[in-house]
């Protein structure tokens, strides 16, 4: 049987990953990347550690690769919340044991590589791909622009180049392509914490630690090396923005002010600060993703959301291990009806957990040092945990589950409306823990279901 040549464009982590997994298939895999081999540079200050949680664990364990990775991996099993003038306090992400785990995006890449390389496919590096033809799967490559290009012929053509792909920016060309994207006005910087001499963390290293200051956070996820990458999170200008923040005296002055406690454990903030980009945040969403059985959009190049859930990379890898369920289920050379399915299964998917990701963003920032949010939590916790047939929390049901992601938003919409009446109850911060308050829930489900089916 004649195997097909693909060409996928991006070596990032969906690009490598999928690479692997179209080699496991016996296809013939080519990788371009306009940037140099990560394995051979140092990676640069502007990566947001990544949170692995069951949809990306799946993904990986499917071809064999998850323990590798688990290596590399810390479990974070809670938050860890640094509140002005207040002790710290955790909130447990799950059930006991349950967990989402930090690992450094540039030391996965590169194990990610290099493990499709093995596999066989081709990596080519330095290669800037210019311009696609989508009908004949022909790509054009080049030093610039102006220059000579190279043309090749490949069967199949992936786009994983991110959120600004090229592969997608000539499908936007297309007659009834639909495509926005919407910038937050907050941007990130990532920053650090260095380990103790003797190589341990100076923080519980099984925490994702945030310190909530409104419209502005710092977040810092543990590294195995004792490290921590940290992110401040702040918009570009106004009040409390990077805008503010131009010279040494500045950052310092606003440290003091709202991360006092952080200053002696930051010892390189300043050339942190000073050196690393000052990056945006996009949520772009687009339709359709394939072009006939040609091109294919995956993860970001698709998809690209801000990070506050912790899902984009998971999103990006749930699209690679349900795309292998399709070709499964609808064999490997039905590709027009494969991309077909694979979108409309992902597209209602990608823009709930688009959604969810701008509302965590507010969650993390503001409400999680809001003493009615917290209970409310607890309740949610309390009765989750009497009642796990009837109620899984939004928290759980997107980040220690395979459903969809528009289910646990419709779902998690549902919850907040029935919260929202139970947080109206006379005296609920004394009586949270009692049956009334139980029965109250049970009936207000019990409403809601009937509605439903009504």
């Amino acid at each position: 049987m004649q195997t097909k040549n693909i060409a996928i464009v991006g070596s990032g982590l969906v690009g490598s990953l999928l690479a692997l997994y179209l080699r496991k298939r016996n296809y013939n895999v080519t990788v371009f990347d306009r940037r140099p081999d990560i394995r051979t540079i140092k990676f640069s200050g502007r990566s947001i550690n990544l949170a692995m949680s069951v949809r990306g664990w799946k993904t990986l364990d499917k071809i064999g690769i998850g323990d590798e990775v688990r290596k590399l991996a810390i479990p974070m099993y809670k938050r860890t919340m640094h509140v002005q003038g207040e002790p710290i306090y955790h909130q447990y992400y799950g059930k006991e044991g349950e967990a989402i785990s930090s690992i450094p995006r540039g030391i996965l890449n590169k194990e990610m590589i290099t493990l499709a390389e093995n596999a066989g496919a081709v990596f080519r590096f330095n290669e800037k791909v210019w311009d696609v033809n989508l009908p004949e799967a022909k790509i054009y490559t080049g030093e610039t622009e102006k220059s000579e290009w190279k043309e090749y012929q490949y069967d199949m053509i992936f786009g994983c180049d991110g959120a600004f792909s090229r592969v997608r920016h000539k499908m936007q060309r297309r007659s009834r392509f639909n495509y926005s994207q919407k910038f937050l006005d907050t941007g990130y910087k990532e920053l650090g914490i260095p380990a103790n001499p003797d190589g341990s963390h100076k923080l519980d290293k099984n925490s994702l630690h945030i310190w909530p200051r409104g419209k502005f956070m710092l977040i810092a996820l543990p590294n195995l090396d004792g490290t921590f990458t940290c992110t401040l999170f702040m918009p570009h200008e106004g009040e409390n923005s990077f805008e503010k923040l131009t010279n040494d005296d500045e950052v310092m002055s606003f440290w003091e002010q709202y991360f006092p406690d952080t200053i002696k454990i930051m010892p390189t903030l300043l050339s942190d600060f000073k050196n690393n980009p000052t990056s945006a945040l996009v949520t772009m969403k687009c339709y359709p993703w394939t072009y006939w059985d040609k091109v294919a959009l995956v993860g970001d190049s698709a998809h690209a959301i801000v990070p506050f859930y912790g899902q984009g990379m998971n999103a990006g890898f749930e699209d690679i291990s349900i795309l292998d369920e399709i070709i499964d289920e609808l064999g490997r050379d039905n590709w027009q009806d494969i991309f077909e399915t694979y979108q409309k299964s992902r597209k209602p998917n990608a823009d709930a957990i688009a959604e969810l990701s701008y509302r965590n963003f507010i969650e993390m920032s503001s409400k999680t040092a809001d003493p009615d949010f917290l209970l409310r939590k607890k309740i949610e916790k309390h009765f989750s945990e009497k009642h796990p047939d009837k109620w899984l929390p939004l928290y759980s049901r997107v980040t220690f589950s395979h459903r969809p992601y528009a289910e646990a938003l419709k779902t998690g919409d549902q919850q907040a409306s029935i919260m929202d009446r139970v947080m109206e109850m006379e005296n609920i911060e004394n009586i949270w823990e009692t049956d009334e308050v139980e029965q109250y829930i049970l009936e207000l489900l019990a409403e809601k279901t009937y509605k439903l089916q009504n």
